[in-house]
Parts: structure tokens; C-alpha cells; sequence
């Protein structure tokens, strides 16, 4: 079977944009996606009814397969060099199932070029499923959701349920991430921020890569500030990383006057060595085109001088997945 995705020599694409400035050949590593096959694979949530509530709302139109042929369609025009693929809420008794999964798919069709895993830091198998891990090359970081309060109102500052940041059991697991030389991928709304500064600095050694902003779904002045001065807590922390993604907002186009003062609080908080633009596909297919979402982050940037541009949307993502 051909590879969606046929090598690329990524210092050639680097030369190539800096000598023309040409958009077009700006590098890109999308650098947080989806793979699945529904027909093959348990991906529950994606598969049985009732559908779950989601911060999209209705889902059903990716409730269908995409694979790599599927991403590298959308991700046209733009010069898409690696990827990076995040594991899909794959059915929990099958821990790493998902991952043997991508390395068989990355070996036939040359994509994706990196996985975060699912890991349960909390469960009894985590050390067998750090094991697996080793074994699979791709496997760089891993993602456990932790348990996290519904809204801003919900949450209180002593939060620490089982399942949560500050419970014991699921830091003894997170622990072991060092040991294992993975990094940790962090989905949690921005009111969590506290548990995760407290993270970060208890656990010095591991890199925290905080998915899709923090999720600022709110975009009210009062919340936008709110969440700004999160983000900037997490900032002080040199271990944290910060990825650009899952911006949709339901009802709203995906438009540069929508993202741009949540890409400009990013920025100036975590400077341009620290962030890394990713289109969420196939999710945030609910809120904007892979094209229009990529387009848009080239549009804020373009103020920034050339070899900025490049940690952003590919430099940064190759360091530290290890792409190149």
C-alpha cells in the first residue's frame, strides 16, 4: 500500500521556507491528531449510544472511520512534514492495544511519526503497560485525563478526589513516567491549574505538554482573563509545553478574530520555544477545516519572524517528540 505520507527531508523544507518565505512551504508537524478504524478498533465513545456529552456538543459526524489517507486530504494545501497521533480513548480493558495498533499502521503507511499512549496511572497494570511502551518505538508521551470538576464554579481549591491530580495513587503512577522516559500530556480545564503547577514542580524531571490550550471554551472577557492568568501560572513552570489546538468554539466560525487573543495570551506567556500549533483532526472537524484552522494560525503569525514561525509549527514538535 502506498504511504499517505512519503518521506521528507525536514531540514530541506526548513531551507526551502526560509529561502522563499513562501507560506505554502512552511513545515508543518501537526502535532496532535486522531487515528481510527471503527470497524476494527473499540473506540466506545465513537461506537455505542447513548453518545456522551461533549464540550462539542453533537459529534456523530466523526463518528466514522479516518485514517491516513483521510488526514493527509485535509491537511491540503499546506505542507504537512510529521504527525503526531493521541491515543483515542481506545477501549480501557486493552490498555495498549491502540498503540501496537499505530505501529503497525506507522510500519504500512508512514504515519503517524509519534503517539501519545493511553496509560491509567492509577491501575495496578500500569508497570506492564510502561513495559509495553519501551518495546514500541513510537510511543513518546502519555495521557491519563484526570479527574476534573465540571466547571469553574464546581471546582474548589482544595480539589483532590480519587482520580485527580492531587490524589496519591494516580501520582505515585505518574511518578513512574520519568523512569520510563515519557512525557505527560495533560488535558484538564484551566481552573485545574493550581494541581497542575503543583505537578510540574513536585515532578521536575518529566515534561508536561498541556493539550489544547487549557480549554478556554469561554470567551467572555471576564473568563478570557480569568484563564490567562492560569496559563501564566503554568508558564513559570519550564517543564510545561503548551499546544495550540482544540480551539473550536460550537456556533462560532474558526476565524482569526475568535483565536487571536487566545494564540496572543499563549505567546507571550510561553514564548515561542514553548508552544506548537496541532489541528485536533478528526475532532475539531466539528468546529473548522484542517485547511482554515492551519490558515488561520499562519495569519497570526505572520508578524513573527521566519525562524519563529518554524519552532511554532515544526521545530519545537520535532525536539520534543524526537521527529527528526
Amino acid at each position: 500500500m502506498n504511504a499517505p505520507f512519503a518521506p521528507i527531508d525536514l531540514q530541506a523544507a526548513r531551507r526551502a521556507f526560509l529561502e522563499s518565505g513562501d507560506d505554502r512551504l512552511l513545515p508543518i508537524v501537526d502535532a496532535h491528531h486522531h487515528f481510527w478504524d471503527l470497524v476494527r478498533n473499540p473506540h466506545p465513545w465513537l461506537q455505542t449510544l447513548p453518545r456522551i456529552p461533549f464540550r462539542y456538543g453533537d459529534y456523530e459526524a466523526i463518528c466514522r472511520d479516518w485514517l491516513p489517507g483521510d488526514h493527509a486530504a485535509a491537511a491540503k494545501p499546506h505542507k504537512l512534514v510529521r504527525s503526531v497521533l493521541m491515543e483515542g480513548e481506545w477501549d480501557s480493558s486493552d490498555p495498549t492495544g491502540e498503540a501496537r495498533w499505530v505501529q503497525d499502521l506507522a510500519e504500512r503507511h508512514g504515519t503517524p511519526h509519534a503517539m501519545a499512549a493511553q496509560a491509567w496511572l492509577d491501575r495496578d497494570d500500569l508497570p506492564e503497560v510502561l513495559a509495553a511502551y519501551r518495546a514500541l518505538p513510537l510511543v513518546r508521551s502519555v495521557r491519563h485525563k484526570p479527574r476534573c470538576a465540571a466547571s469553574r464554579e464546581q471546582h474548589r481549591e482544595d480539589w483532590s478526589p480519587p482520580g485527580s491530580m492531587r490524589c496519591a495513587r494516580w501520582r505515585d503512577g505518574y511518578a513512574r513516567l520519568a523512569g520510563a522516559g515519557l512525557m505527560f500530556e495533560l488535558q484538564a480545564p484551566w481552573w485545574h491549574a493550581a494541581e497542575a503547577v503543583e505537578l510540574a514542580r513536585d515532578f521536575s524531571q518529566t515534561t508536561i505538554i498541556v493539550n489544547h490550550a487549557a480549554l478556554p471554551s469561554q470567551r467572555d472577557a471576564e473568563s478570557l482573563a480569568a484563564w490567562a492568568r492560569a496559563v501564566s501560572r503554568l508558564a513559570d513552570c519550564s517543564n510545561v509545553y503548551m499546544k495550540i489546538s482544540g480551539l473550536g468554539v460550537p456556533g462560532r466560525a474558526w476565524t482569526a478574530e475568535l483565536q487571536r487573543p487566545v494564540v496572543e495570551v499563549l505567546l507571550a506567556a510561553f514564548g515561542t520555544d514553548r508552544c506548537m500549533f496541532a489541528s485536533n483532526y478528526p475532532v475539531d472537524s466539528l468546529t473548522g477545516d484542517l485547511s482554515i484552522i492551519f490558515g488561520v494560525f499562519k495569519t497570526l503569525t505572520r508578524h513573527l519572524e521566519p525562524g519563529a514561525r518554524l519552532a511554532l509549527f515544526c521545530d519545537n514538535a520535532v525536539r520534543l517528540y524526537r521527529l527528526s
